[in-house]
């Protein structure tokens, strides 16, 4: 089995910063693209960032410039660096990422974390 557990949310003022963090736990070979999405209640989920595991990261145009993920696979630990919040970022935040696994690939979600940004 494996996981994702999300952790960082909460609340902040607009212009702050929040970090989050997502750790990865399990029987898995290696984590190969691994990524950030956000949803707001009665929208769809969207992408925010992803990283492959090795090669350029991509991000929604709303966050160029404010955000920054990274990972750590010596701790299968990918983050979401998140500056100049804005209220529009409010939303739970999921952490996904594609698992190299017997038999094939395992794409997991997280259980999703919430930011709130108050103006």
């Amino acid at each position: 089995q494996v996981q994702l557990v999300e952790s960082g949310g909460g609340l902040v003022q607009a212009g702050g910063s929040l970090r989050l963090s997502c750790a990865a736990s399990g029987n898995f070979f290696r984590i190969r693209a691994m990524g950030w999405h956000r949803q707001v209640p009665g929208k769809q989920r969207e992408l925010v960032a992803t990283i492959p595991s090795g090669g350029s990261t991509n991000y929604a145009d709303s966050v160029k410039g404010r955000f920054t993920i990274s990972r750590d696979d010596a701790k299968n630990t990918v983050y979401l660096q998140m500056n100049s919040l804005k209220p529009e970022d409010t939303a739970v935040y999921f952490c996904n990422a594609d698992f190299a696994v017997w038999g094939g690939t395992k794409n997991v979600w997280g259980q999703g974390t919430q930011v709130t940004v108050s103006s």
